[in-house]
């Protein structure tokens, strides 16, 4: 019996440093081989040992770099049941909480994970242990992030690198600075995230950190993407998927670069389609005699380039998946589901593109994930507009509209939740477009979405975002809606107009209102704005409104009598 004790594996103070060290230098294939040296400490892992809290605790951050599964924390946490914890030292206790934190992260139980970490911070003066405050930040601002808390989750992410670099770990705090540059991308701040993605590339660029290479690489894609930098986004994917590979084939982080990709492809198809459309709308305008096969040609080369970038979107999206399913990483399906179904629409598949956006949905409600539902809801209120659009079914009824109102307003409830500007703006714009069909046919209502939408968003390059804005604006400028061109004025927004194009349009909305408040009479018009009654006949003939036996009445009216005038003014004046 005592022999069989003494051979038990212990957990050391010098392996417990070891794996310290290798974890806030960033020496990851060093940890992580270290652990594979120590399977059978961790198999035989019971709550009496020395260090076994503390160990646990070590191994809860390996295994968010990389080591093994979150399964294995949930294992050995049933090894320390809840009635031994409470005769636990504080620090250990910590730890464990610690442990249960990641578990919950990875079941994407967010607000659970919170309070678990929160809990860790609630203990901040009764601990020296500031790596292990430094990290419950951290992991919280991941959560908060992941909740579409931007702002909370900056305050977090900048506490945890303030606590690392008072340790005097830059490699731990260029890790968290990663997170620190996302967060201010997603403020509309690009040129300071990317500036904060090439301090920590450099202090990690001498590591074996692949992950967190990898998500820096990411970072620089989305910043491209946002900016219409289309082939730098793909490169820069591309880069961080070489990256993740490094460290695991099947990585979680390698799918979401894979989904990315899609989406930029897709959007590159979605910019191609548009020029060849286009093109045949000017060749339509053009003799068919004037055609020649020479001409011809590299339109067909274009539309068969279209197709192979939208089939190679749809192949990256359901490797992706495949990675997913192994994680059961609702998020991450979800967001397949949505990019799937965005480029079924993008083909006209109509009845595919409203599938993916309900398995979205039912992902994102299984989890209470505000970004997901509302980016499902987005797709489904677009894929319901353009059926109600195309008059698929009876225009009478309206259910598909109906259908497409019900989901904007629920993607607006969902991103109301979060503090997304874009996905929020992103929900403004489709309902925006809802209002402005032919079944609504509410310009007004559409301009006070486009405005919101507007109010949220700052135009980076081509985003794509910005362009579903300004397709909105041409929308209800070409409805009409008077409104809503004078907030567009008054936002400064004039288009390609000159000042003199403007002036003449104002004169067109104003003039003929007034007309009709002043008896229809040419000149009270003219003595009313001081401005000659020979405009004011020509943007009343214009409206339509001055036609025939009218027209040349009132003019002789006006040019027949001086003294009239003067009699106008009294009028006026009194």
């Amino acid at each position: 019996m005592t022999s069989g004790k003494s051979s038990k594996p212990k957990i050391s103070d010098r392996l417990m440093a070891r794996l310290r060290d290798d974890l806030v230098s960033r020496r990851v294939d060093s940890g992580i081989d270290c652990l594979e040296n120590h399977r059978g400490l961790i198999a035989a892992l019971e709550p009496s040992q020395k260090n076994a809290a503390a160990f646990l605790g070590q191994l809860t951050q390996w295994v968010d770099m990389g080591y093994d599964q979150p399964r294995l924390l949930k294992e050995l946490l049933s090894r320390f049941p809840r009635s031994l914890r409470a005769a636990l030292p504080v620090s250990d206790y910590l730890h464990l909480k610690m442990a249960e934190g990641l578990v919950a992260t990875s079941e994407e139980s967010f607000e659970n994970a919170i309070c678990l970490f929160e809990t860790v911070l609630g203990f901040e003066n009764e601990i020296q242990d500031k790596e292990l405050l430094a990290i419950a930040n951290f992991w919280i601002a991941r959560c908060q992030r992941n909740m579409g808390r931007y702002e909370t989750a900056l305050k977090y992410t900048v506490k945890a690198k303030e606590l690392a670099l008072d340790l005097e770990y830059p490699r731990m705090a260029a890790v968290m600075q990663v997170l620190e540059s996302w967060l201010k991308f997603q403020e509309g701040r690009p040129q300071e995230a990317r500036q904060i993605l090439r301090e920590a590339e450099e202090v990690l660029l001498e590591t074996d950190d692949y992950v967190t290479r990898g998500n820096i690489q990411s970072a620089y894609g989305r910043i491209a993407r946002r900016q219409g930098r289309y082939d730098q986004a793909i490169q820069h994917f591309a880069d961080s998927i070489r990256e993740y590979k490094k460290r695991n084939p099947q990585h979680r982080n390698l799918a979401r670069a894979l989904a990315n990709i899609a989406s930029v492809k897709r959007l590159i198809a979605v910019r191609l389609g548009k020029k060849i459309d286009r093109e045949v709308t000017r060749r339509l305008k053009v003799a068919a005699s004037h055609e020649s096969a020479r001409t011809a040609q590299p339109k067909l080369r274009e539309r068969v380039h279209l197709e192979r970038i939208r089939a190679e979107a749809f192949e990256h999206l359901a490797e992706a998946e495949g990675i997913y399913a192994r994680y059961n990483d609702h998020r991450g399906l979800g967001t397949v589901h949505v990019d799937r179904g965005l480029l079924c629409l993008d083909s006209g598949d109509l009845d595919a593109a409203a599938s993916e956006g309900e398995a979205a949905y039912r992902l994102g409600k299984d989890k209470k994930d505000f970004i997901l539902e509302a980016r499902a809801r987005i797709l489904q209120s677009t894929v319901e507009n353009a059926r109600s659009e195309e008059q698929i079914e009876d225009k009478s009824e309206g259910r598909r509209a109906q259908a497409a109102l019900d989901f904007a307003r629920e993607a607006l409830e969902c991103a109301k939740h979060t503090q997304s500007r874009r996905l929020l703006a992103r929900a403004y714009i489709s309902q925006g477009f809802v209002l402005a069909n032919d079944f609504f046919g509410d310009p007004q209502s559409a301009g006070e979405s486009c405005d919101g939408a507007a109010a949220l968003l700052k135009p980076e390059g081509q985003d794509y975002v910005w362009e579903d804005l300004q397709a909105l604006r041409r929308k209800l400028l070409k409805a009409g809606s008077i409104d809503f061109l004078l907030r567009q004025w008054s936002q400064g927004i004039l288009g390609e107009k000159t000042f003199r194009q403007i002036t003449e349009e104002f004169a067109g909305i104003v003039i003929p209102k007034v007309w009709k408040r002043e008896g229809r009479k040419v000149s009270r018009v003219a003595t009313r704005l001081s401005i000659s009654p020979k405009k004011v006949r020509r943007i009343l003939s214009n409206a339509g409104l001055l036609e025939g036996k009218d027209r040349v009445e009132t003019g002789g009216q006006l040019e027949g009598s001086r003294s009239k005038v003067g009699k106008f003014r009294k009028e006026v004046a009194s």
